[in-house]
């Protein structure tokens, strides 16, 4: 059955790769099922609405991801994006105060912005909008994609992923911000213990980070399918051990009050439907279709940036650098998208943690399939999901990321029309965290050099129009 629907013999694939690599890409970005309604909600974890957040959050992850199984057979997997959750808790925040309403009415609000959103990006990929616009990105930018997406997600892995924490969550070190930039571990410890933080934690962070990194390489260099999963469980099981012994926590007390009954009440009370239109007129319609313009530039460079520089990195593309199936699978995102607005969350798009599960060789929609089949079963599952400790997600995504650096080298360095562009891409999509900033910086350097090389015939009139659009909300304050 699997072979007939995903065609896994033609792709260079089976069934045992494809549940590996769904797997591996599920473990690297579940922290989402936690994280989402915590921004969402200003942390307010255990109220109706966190409940309902968190149901809508593995519902409309699991909607996207069949989606993108069975009408686009890619192996990409979606979530609420990042990024794109933090503006949405700033607009609710916005609404909260101008209009005076709650929390609760102002996020119900909001969500018809996302509705909205998707409803657009429908129009757009049914009609080859969108396509179009992935088309109108010069060859030179898109070849360094991939890599400025790799120094990203190293990025991640060295900074947020990993941080450790004070008590109240106020104030956070990362491994690379914190332990690498110290003048020395003293210094650093007693920053953290001045903090309420553990410096223990940050040790055992750091040495579980390199373990699993260097397990994974170890693994990978011998042939071992499955590697990356390899290497998060065996980091994993440092970090519990580790935790154990040295920091005297038990990693699995969260298990002995966690309640695996899924809060389908909260999120029909809070989330599901809860359409507040009288709100949304409330802030007015010039800042309401503000709003949707700037979602829809966010998640559509972002979405494109994912899908291209991942199937870049996994052969997916054909010599113009054209992704088969790019019309189908920028549907998916958009389905996903109004779901995700149905049952209540931000803006569904595609992760770029999809590279971990495409390194582990998911090459169809069967890899997508399995990780939104585990996302689903989050909602009677999340406490275990999360006992996996971020230290060991970071070691894949370290890996991953330095396997994306490859793609430098189709970049043509001789060339300052590509190099510039590339150069900028890579420093601003790891700084920004943003995989459409970097490529609408990219766009802009590309558009200008050309321009005044005097080469502006060679730029297409859609990638002015592209340049033009990112200059406007780049600097134009409305």
């Amino acid at each position: 059955m699997f072979e007939k629907v995903f065609k896994l013999t033609k792709n260079g694939s089976s069934v045992k790769t494809e549940v590996m690599a769904g797997i591996t890409t599920f473990m690297t970005m579940a922290y989402i099922i936690a994280l989402n309604p915590n921004l969402l909600t200003n942390f307010d974890t255990g109220s109706a609405l966190w409940n309902g957040v968190f149901m809508a959050t593995c519902i409309a992850s699991a909607v996207g991801m069949f989606c993108m199984a069975f009408i686009a057979n890619k192996p990409f997997c979606l979530a609420p994006g990042m990024g794109l959750n933090n503006f949405f808790a700033v607009v609710v925040g916005n609404i909260v105060a101008v209009t005076g309403m709650s929390y609760v009415a102002s996020f119900q609000a909001a969500l018809i912005v996302i509705l909205i959103e998707g409803f657009v990006f429908i129009l757009l990929s049914v009609f080859n909008v969108r396509e179009k616009i992935v088309e109108s990105i010069p060859l030179g930018i898109r070849l360094g994609i991939s890599p400025a997406i790799g120094l990203m997600l190293m990025n991640i892995g060295f900074g947020s992923n990993a941080a450790v924490y004070n008590a109240d969550g106020s104030k956070s070190f990362t491994v690379m911000g914190a332990f690498f930039a110290a003048l020395s571990p003293s210094t650093l410890k007693d920053q953290m213990e001045a903090a309420g933080a553990s410096y223990g934690a940050m040790v055992l962070t750091v040495v579980t980070m390199f373990v699993g990194l260097f397990l994974i390489v170890a693994l990978a260099k011998r042939g071992v399918k499955g590697a990356v999963l390899f290497g998060m469980l065996g980091a994993s099981v440092i970090y519990w051990a580790g935790s154990f012994v040295f920091l005297k926590v038990n990693p699995f007390a969260s298990l002995a009050s966690a309640s695996f009954l899924p809060p389908f009440r909260d999120m029909a009370e809070t989330t599901l439907f809860k359409f507040n239109f009288k709100g949304l007129l409330d802030i007015g319609w010039f800042t309401v279709i503000t709003l949707v313009i700037t979602f829809c530039i966010i998640d559509m460079f972002d979405t494109i940036g994912t899908l291209v520089g991942t199937a870049s990195r996994a052969g997916m593309v054909d010599e113009k650098g054209n992704m088969p199936k790019m019309r189908e699978a920028l549907l998916s995102d958009a389905i996903a998208t109004v779901t995700g607005a149905c049952t209540g969350t931000s803006t569904v798009t595609t992760f770029v943690e999809s590279a971990a599960g495409v390194e582990a060789g998911g090459r169809t929609g069967l890899t997508a399939l399995v990780c939104g089949v585990l996302f689903l079963a989050c909602i009677f599952l999340a406490p275990i999901a999360a006992i996996i400790p971020a230290a060991a997600t970071s070691a894949a995504l370290i890996y991953v990321g330095v396997l994306m650096l490859q793609g430098l080298k189709n970049v043509n360095f001789e060339d300052m029309d590509q190099m510039v562009p590339v150069c900028l891409m890579l420093i601003a999509m790891p700084i920004s965290g943003s995989i459409g900033h970097g490529i609408g910086l990219g766009l802009i350097a590309y558009t200008v050099i050309k321009v005044f090389s005097g080469k502006a015939k060679e730029v297409s009139w859609l990638t002015y129009a592209i340049s033009a659009l990112f200059l406007i909300k780049f600097f134009v304050v409305v």
